[in-house]
């Protein structure tokens, strides 16, 4: 059964899907962070809105949670027209996404969320609509077989996916921006928190104590809003609304958030490479038995800020602890890493 976790990054809950849109921003001028992007976006903005045109269409590729359904969003209301939004595994069958692609109105958005698991029988029906706004539907079968065509209305796809690699070459060519979201630095998520805070009723918090959550929110804004809720639960029941240094560092530990921003899944990761597989090298799927969580979860969820923290090595004979993944846990590291003058 899988780890619940408060540092995760997939999509959130249903009932705290209404409390994450409360915090985002919705248009560009609000948007903190992604600077290259933003800028980039604003130029294809103006001077989509100067030709009363579309968007051109926009791929965003990153780990999950840095903002690209918030993007989607955002691009809706700087051109004034409406967002809708699906996933790639809910388009199963070519219908599915002929339904989606015809309730459009001109210059809306359609956001494809996963768009590489999207099935390749219906990526064949969305090339033409990118490129023509058609859609060829065929109606029979056999050497009679035919097809017909259905007009839509000019629109802007926006496609997000947190592994581009496996995106097709055909897809991936028909996007004309295609931007790679990057982690958020520790100014740019205080940034964040402290607009957060203010928009949940907490104007006169201290800065410090928000800081402290912007650094352990592992580079993205989707954990530092959920740490900022948390922190300010915490706050109401056992500190009667004060929130300083030692109020989050309390709450924080409550939930098992280290200072790095590691959890009890992240330490268990670690655990298990350095003692069970004596730091290494192991391949992913025995480390997930071991663990009895899901590969794909350990790969999409867990890896990425080990590696970025460079508490992880992936080599082509598995996965390494470094000196300093090793020293953190306060296990030996693997031979390779042995001489590192960090240990």
């Amino acid at each position: 059964m899988a780890i619940e976790r408060l540092v995760t990054t997939p999509a959130a809950l249903p009932d705290e899907e209404p409390l994450n849109w409360s915090l985002r921003p919705t248009r560009i001028g609000e948007y903190i962070g992604q600077a290259d992007l933003i800028a980039r976006l604003s130029i294809a903005l103006q001077a989509a809105r100067g030709r009363t045109s579309p968007l051109d269409h926009v791929l965003l590729h990153g780990p999950p949670g840095l903002g690209k359904t918030t993007l989607a969003h955002v691009i809706a209301a700087e051109m004034g027209t409406k967002a809708y939004t699906t996933s790639g595994p809910a388009l199963s069958k070519g219908t599915d996404l002929v339904a989606a692609l015809t309730r459009l109105e001109s210059g809306d958005i359609l956001f494809i969320d996963e768009i590489h698991r999207m099935p390749i029988a219906v990526e064949e029906f969305i090339y033409p609509a990118m490129e023509d706004y058609r859609i060829d539907v065929p109606v029979d079968s056999g050497m009679h077989a035919r097809t017909v065509q259905i007009k839509l209305k000019p629109f802007t796809l926006i496609g997000a996916t947190t592994r581009a690699g496996l995106i097709s070459a055909p897809l991936r060519s028909r996007f004309v921006l295609a931007h790679h979201l990057r982690f958020y630095t520790p100014d740019e998520l205080l940034a964040i928190v402290r607009r957060s805070a203010h928009m949940l009723g907490m104007p006169h918090t201290d800065l410090t104590a928000l800081k402290l959550i912007a650094d352990r929110s592992r580079g993205t804004p989707r954990i530092a809003n959920r740490l900022l809720r948390r922190v300010r639960d915490y706050s109401q029941v056992k500190a009667a609304g004060e929130l300083n240094i030692n109020i989050v560092q309390q709450a924080l530990a409550m939930e098992g958030v280290d200072p790095l921003g590691l959890d009890e899944l992240d330490r268990q990761y670690l655990r298990i490479i350095g003692t069970t597989y004596k730091g290494g090298p192991c391949g992913v799927e025995a480390i997930a038995a071991t663990m009895s969580e899901d590969a794909g979860t350990l790969e999409d969820v867990v890896e990425p800020f080990l590696l970025q923290l460079g508490f992880l090595a992936r080599t082509r004979r598995g996965r390494m602890l470094t000196a300093a993944g090793a020293k953190h846990i306060g296990v030996a590291p693997p031979p390779e890493f042995a001489a590192d003058p960090e240990t």
